[in-house]
C-alpha cells in the first residue's frame, strides 16, 4: 500500500477538523461565561506577572475575498478613530483590575488590518497599553502589516512605539491567484515594505503564505516561496488556504471549480516545505518554519513551543488577553470571548463594562486533553511522565486515551511507555489525531480540510 493510499483509507482528503488553535475550540463556547467571570479572572493574576495582550482592529480598506476573518470595510478614518477611543476606554477598564506589577510578555495587533490606523493613532494607542501595562523584559511587541496599507509616517510610528516584530501578509505572489482571491500585491511592493521595516531596525519579520489557492500548481507555489526567501524572514506561517464558502459570504466571489483537489492541496505543501527546509528553515509544528536561530525554533527544540489563537508561540504567559470585539482571552480557568459586532462592543465599554459575552469555565478532563492536543500539534509527542505529573488523571485512564488514538491509526503512530509520538510519515494527519482526543461534538461544526 503506498503512503498517499494511507492517508486515503485514513481519511485524510475527505476530512474536516479543527485548527486547535484552542481546546475546546471557539464553536463550544457559551453564553454561560459573562463579564463577572472575566473581571473575576482579572483580579486573579497574581501581582508582577506577565501577560499577553491581543489587541484586535476589524477594519479593513478593502475586503480580501478569501479572509473568513472578522473585518468590515471603511474609506474613511471616522470609524476607526471612534473605534480606537472604545479601545482606550477598555484598556482603562482593564488596568482598573489589574494587581500592581503586571508587565507584558507579548503584545500583538492584528484584525482586519491594524496598519489602516493614522499614526497618531498608534502611537496614542501604544502609550494607552504601556501606561497600563508595561513591556516586561524581553517582551516582543508584534503587528500585522499589509504592505498595501503601510508608509513612512506609520512605520515611524510603530517602531518608536516598541514594535520588534513585523508580520507581512504575502498568500501568493502569482498574479493571476491574486485576482482570483481579491488581493493584488506585487513583490516589489512587498520587497519595499521589508525593506522599510529593517531600516527601521526591526529585527525580527514574519510572513504568512497559503497552499491550496485556485489556480495553484506546484510550479506556482515553488515560484512564490523562492521570492519570499529572497526577503529572508525569519519566520513563515504557510497555512492552508480555508475555502468555506458558506461561512464567508465574500469567498462566493472566488470560483470553486479553480480549487485543487485534497491530493493536489497536499503536493502543494510539500512542494513549500521541501523548499523552506532546503533554504535552512527549521520545522515548527503543522505549518510553520523559522531560522534555527529565531525564539520559536529554539523554543520548538527546547519543549517549550505553545499554540494560542495566531498559531504557534514561543510565549509561555498563563494569560493572553483580547482586546476589542470578537477578540478571545485564555486564562487558567478557561476562555472568554468579546461580542463580535463592533457597535455591541463600543455600547458595553462606552457603559463602563466588558463585553464579555460568551466563553467556556475548564472542567473535567479538559486541561488534560488540551495538553495532549498542544503536545501532538506542537512537538508531535505527548509525554505520559509530563501527564501524570501535571494532571490528577490516573494511569490507566491516560494509558486508555493515548492507546485509543494509537489504535484509531493503525500502524501509523508510535506508542511506548514513554508516550504517543507521531512520526513524520503520519504528520500530514496530526489534527485528525488531534481530534481522536477531542471529548466535544463536532457533527455540525464547519471546518476546514485537513489538508
Amino acid at each position: 500500500m503506498t503512503h498517499e493510499s494511507q492517508l486515503t483509507r485514513l481519511g485524510l482528503f475527505d476530512a474536516r477538523v479543527p485548527r486547535y488553535t484552542s481546546y475546546p475550540t471557539a464553536p463550544h463556547f457559551a453564553p454561560g461565561v459573562g463579564e463577572s467571570d472575566f473581571v473575576k479572572w482579572i483580579q486573579s493574576i497574581p501581582a508582577g506577572s506577565a501577560i499577553s495582550l491581543y489587541l484586535h482592529v476589524p477594519f479593513c480598506r478593502r475586503l480580501c475575498w478569501f479572509c473568513a476573518c472578522r473585518t468590515q470595510g471603511t474609506s474613511s478614518d471616522v470609524p476607526v478613530r471612534a473605534y480606537a477611543d472604545t479601545l482606550k476606554a477598555e484598556i482603562a477598564l482593564l488596568k482598573r483590575y489589574l494587581a500592581p506589577g503586571i508587565t507584558l510578555s507579548r503584545l500583538h495587533w492584528g484584525g482586519g488590518t491594524p496598519t489602516l490606523l493614522p499614526a497618531d493613532l498608534m502611537r496614542d494607542l501604544a502609550d494607552t497599553i504601556f501606561a497600563a501595562v508595561p513591556m516586561g523584559e524581553g517582551a516582543e511587541f508584534s503587528v500585522e502589516i499589509d504592505p498595501n496599507e503601510i508608509d513612512e509616517a506609520r512605520l515611524d510610528a510603530l517602531a518608536a512605539a516598541g514594535m520588534n516584530r513585523a508580520s507581512i501578509g504575502v498568500q501568493d505572489f502569482d498574479p493571476e491567484i491574486q485576482k482570483t482571491i481579491g488581493r493584488e500585491q506585487s513583490y516589489e511592493l512587498t520587497r519595499r515594505v521589508a525593506d522599510m521595516i529593517r531600516a527601521r531596525g526591526v529585527r525580527s519579520l514574519n510572513a504568512d503564505i497559503l497552499y491550496g489557492l485556485p489556480h495553484q500548481t506546484r510550479i506556482r507555489i515553488a515560484d512564490s516561496v523562492q521570492k519570499l526567501l529572497t526577503l529572508t524572514p525569519d519566520r513563515v506561517a504557510l497555512y492552508g488556504y480555508a475555502h468555506v464558502p458558506w461561512m464567508s459570504r465574500r469567498q462566493q466571489m472566488i470560483p470553486s471549480d479553480a480549487m485543487p483537489t485534497p491530493e493536489e492541496r497536499l503536493g502543494l505543501f510539500e512542494t513549500a516545505r521541501q523548499l523552506f527546509t532546503w533554504d535552512g528553515y527549521q520545522e515548527i509544528g503543522i505549518d510553520h518554519f523559522a531560522r534555527p536561530d529565531d525564539s520559536m525554533a529554539v523554543a520548538a527544540r527546547n519543549g517549550t513551543l505553545r499554540r494560542n489563537f495566531q498559531g504557534y508561540t514561543d510565549d509561555t504567559a498563563p494569560v493572553l488577553i483580547g482586546l476589542g470585539a470578537s477578540s478571545i482571552s485564555r486564562f487558567p480557568q478557561g476562555y472568554a470571548q468579546n461580542v463580535s459586532g463592533t457597535s455591541d462592543y463600543t455600547k458595553a465599554i462606552r457603559a463602563g463594562h466588558f463585553s464579555t459575552h460568551r466563553g467556556h469555565v475548564f472542567a473535567g478532563e479538559d486541561l488534560l486533553r488540551a495538553r495532549i492536543i498542544e503536545a501532538l500539534m506542537s512537538d508531535f509527542h505527548v509525554s505520559r511522565a509530563e501527564l501524570l505529573r501535571n494532571f490528577s488523571a490516573p494511569a490507566e485512564r491516560v494509558d486508555h486515551l493515548l492507546r485509543a488514538a494509537s489504535d484509531a491509526f493503525p500502524g501509523m503512530l508510535d506508542l511506548s511507555a514513554d508516550g504517543l509520538s507521531i512520526p513524520p510519515k503520519a504528520r500530514p494527519l496530526t489534527r485528525m489525531i488531534a481530534r481522536a482526543f477531542d471529548a466535544y461534538d463536532h457533527s455540525k461544526a464547519q471546518h476546514s480540510a485537513a489538508i
